[in-house]
């Protein structure tokens, strides 16, 4: 399959309807999957009413069928038409957040997506994003998209377009090419099913964030069984992870290189992740620098880029630092504990 690959302009887009992006949305009305940019990462999206569009989504990304998928919208509206039930602090994070990195999770109606999209559950995961392309694209579809990460899965989220091309190019109808994206790390996903929200995947809106709006909230970070069922994506399978094994290291910059020293003794090339206060302190094979530990919103905006960095590395192994878990943080440590398959190692 060819891969059309449409760049345009943010900017423009707000002016103009870009050719680009009514031939892409063409393309998704036929049932195919197309790629696109949000604040977040790039998405995969597949109209969410048709069975053999949402399965292709499945098929260019190897994704475990049970691991259900976010619906997007181009207008506020749109929810009602794929939600049952709305509770009222649902609509005040609605009000806050959208458009934005923000994916609630209701319960469906019926017959408004496919069962494929939902994975058989009674709820439906929704958001909006806030980014031009993706807004005029779903507008131009007609439809709500279905979009989880463009990428290979539990491979590292694509932040920008060369990331989808490195991963899909040939399995996908199209995608569109918006430049990099912006938060870098995907929305934050609140379970609004109960009496209060439940944050099941940390991200760019906090729990601070949450509770503000909202009043309580509650936080699951911890993987599901293997027996149940995922309420949202991200929370069962190892994700994000590099090719070479990742472990997250925690103590300080002296402890940390010593066991790099005894690793590269072995003859094991070790690559590092560390924030750019304590890159230079590092000596090892590669180090890659993700952000600023005094700017956490930085390094969720290069994380992936940088784990992605690995892959052009000869490394055996990758040590990342860890990072502060609050605020945005929450969301970074996530991403690195899955993306190491919670693989710590602890230093004194």
């Amino acid at each position: 399959m060819e891969t059309k690959h449409w760049v345009v302009d943010n900017s423009g887009i707000i002016h103009q309807q870009y050719p680009q992006i009514k031939e892409a949305a063409a393309l998704i009305q036929q049932g195919e999957v197309v790629a696109f940019p949000t604040e977040t990462v790039y998405g995969l999206g597949a109209q969410v009413k048709r069975d053999s569009a949402v399965e292709k989504i499945f098929q260019a990304k190897g994704r475990p069928s049970d691991n259900p998928l976010i619906v997007h919208i181009a207008d506020r509206t749109h929810v009602d038409e794929l939600a049952r039930l709305i509770p009222p602090y649902a609509q005040l994070l609605i009000n806050a957040f959208w458009p934005g990195p923000l994916t609630i999770v209701v319960p469906k109606k019926e017959g408004a997506v496919s069962e494929r999209v939902t994975a058989g559950l009674d709820t439906v995961a929704v958001r909006m994003p806030d980014h031009p392309a993706a807004l005029a694209l779903i507008k131009e579809a007609g439809v709500p998209v279905a979009a989880p990460s463009a990428n290979r899965s539990g491979k590292p989220s694509p932040t920008t377009a060369e990331h989808v091309l490195d991963d899909l190019n040939g399995r996908i109808a199209g995608i569109v090419d918006a430049g990099e994206t912006g938060v870098g790390l995907e929305s934050t996903v609140v379970d609004c099913t109960g009496d209060y929200p439940v944050i099941l995947r940390p991200g760019g809106i906090t729990q601070a964030d949450i509770e503000a709006v909202a009043g309580h909230a509650d936080t699951n970070t911890a993987l599901k069984k293997a027996e149940e069922a995922p309420k949202a994506p991200g929370m069962k399978y190892t994700h994000y992870a590099p090719e070479a094994p990742l472990y997250i290291m925690e103590g300080t910059s002296a402890a940390i290189q010593k066991k790099i020293d005894e690793w590269r003794a072995e003859g094991k090339k070790v690559g590092v992740l560390a924030a750019e206060e304590s890159a230079a302190s590092y000596k090892a094979d590669t180090v890659i620098e993700c952000g600023r530990r005094s700017d956490l919103a930085s390094v969720a905006r290069e994380l992936y880029s940088a784990l992605r960095l690995f892959n052009e590395q000869p490394v055996d192994m990758i040590i990342s630092e860890a990072f502060p878990a609050e605020g945005v943080g929450a969301a970074i440590m996530n991403r690195l504990e899955k993306a190491a398959g919670h693989k710590w190692i602890k230093m004194r």
